[in-house]
Parts: structure tokens; sequence; C-alpha cells
């Protein structure tokens, strides 16, 4: 089946063919100040389980600080979330879901460079695909690197530059094991920048703002040059 053409204005909601049925998707051109990068950010929401989706505020925060960076943007809900058909499959379907909207994506504009980020448990999905997906970008907003339900020992790290942003004040997942995890990959040819945020929760309630202001901080040296409209 084919898939739907590529959205070409400023804001589209769509569902496209996904492994486990149609995928809820929503796609946002870059800020209408900002001047557009040759770059589509897809963003992954944190746990289905747990009521996220791509509407969740933190990642409606990142896709929104990436597009004033002049990124065009693209939410998806994991399958069984919204309109995505399917049932929650603790990681492993969630990253076929992903792995098809990122195809979609590089179907319709394969001169556009790749960034991913996701918060929480959809960080887990972006990192664990992240390697065979070769993004330009990896954002990782809260990683659940403690504990044994997500395996972040056997992921084989990105090569390309990452921003990982961690609150001091979590309450979900363990700030100290984050720590840890990335002072494990210190020794990467491109070892992730780890921006820690005092007094932060775990959805970042009241430094939403602040979270927009590190994430554009973050990926400016890495942003495409400017696309030539002359």
């Amino acid at each position: 089946m084919n898939q739907p053409a590529f959205p070409t204005g400023d804001t589209a909601s769509l569902l496209i063919n996904g492994p486990a049925g149609p995928l809820e998707v929503a796609v946002d051109g870059p800020d209408a100040d900002a001047p557009a990068r040759p770059a589509i950010a897809v963003v992954c929401h944190p746990l289905p389980t747990e009521g996220g989706t791509m509407h969740n505020k933190v990642v409606t925060m990142t896709a929104r600080a990436l597009r004033e960076s002049g990124l065009t943007t693209v939410r998806f809900n994991f399958r069984g979330v919204g309109a995505s058909v399917g049932h929650f499959d603790h990681g492993e379907g969630e990253s076929d879901d992903l792995r098809a909207v990122v195809a979609w994506v590089r179907a319709a504009h394969p001169e556009a460079e790749l960034w991913l980020a996701g918060f929480s448990f959809g960080s887990y999905v972006t990192i664990k695909c992240a390697a065979e997906l070769k993004p330009g970008m990896l954002i990782s907003i809260a990683p659940p690197a403690a504990g044994r339900r997500w395996d972040f020992s056997a992921i084989t790290p990105p090569d390309c530059p990452w921003l990982i942003v961690q609150g001091e004040a979590d309450e979900i997942v363990d700030p100290e094991a984050v720590y840890a995890w990335v002072d494990g990959l210190k020794d990467l040819p491109q070892p992730p920048e780890l921006v820690r945020m005092p007094d932060t929760s775990h959805f970042f309630h009241r430094r939403l703002m602040d979270l927009r202001g590190v994430i554009k901080n973050g990926v400016k040296p890495y942003l495409p040059a400017l696309l030539d409209h002359g």
C-alpha cells in the first residue's frame, strides 16, 4: 500500500501505514521567523502505558525548539495511542513504528538530514534505533537508563552529535543512574553532551521554557547549512 504524500503546508495531521496498522502523525514546518534548514526531526513520546502521547508537553516543547531552529518536525503516536492502531509492545514494536516513520520521511525527502529526539521511553526507542537509522543529531530527554525494564547496556551507541538533558530532581528516572551511564560513554568518538537541569522534575514542570533554551543552544553548533532559495 502506498504511503500518503509528505505534507507541504505549515502543519498537518495524517495517517501513514505502519507495521501494525495506521500510525497517527503530525508534521509541522519551521517557525515563520526561522530560516529553513534542510533537516527533519522525528520526535518520540513517553511511555504509552502511562499516558504518553505525541501531545505531551515535553514532546511539543522539544518540537517547538527545533522548529524555532529552522527544522521541520514530525511527531507520531506509537501503536495503540490515539488513532495509531496496535498494542503496546515493550519497545520492540515501537521501534518498528519509528523505522516506518523514518522510512516515510526519507522516501519523501532524501536530501534532508534526519534528526531523532525522544522523551523518557521515547528516548529509549530513539537511542535503541540510532546506530541503525544514522541520524545527523540525537536528542535524549530524561532517558530511562536505570533499572531492568529498558536495557541500555545492549544498545550500540550512535556515531553522531548527541545531546542528553536530565532534570536533577527527576522523580521517575534516577538522575544518578543517567549520569553514571553517560560517564560510561565518554570514550566514544563523539561522546554525548550532558546538560543537567537543577530543580527540574521528570515532566519539566515550570521548566519547559528553560528546556526550550537548552535544546536550541545545544543543537546550534550542529544545524545544517541554510537552504539556498536564490
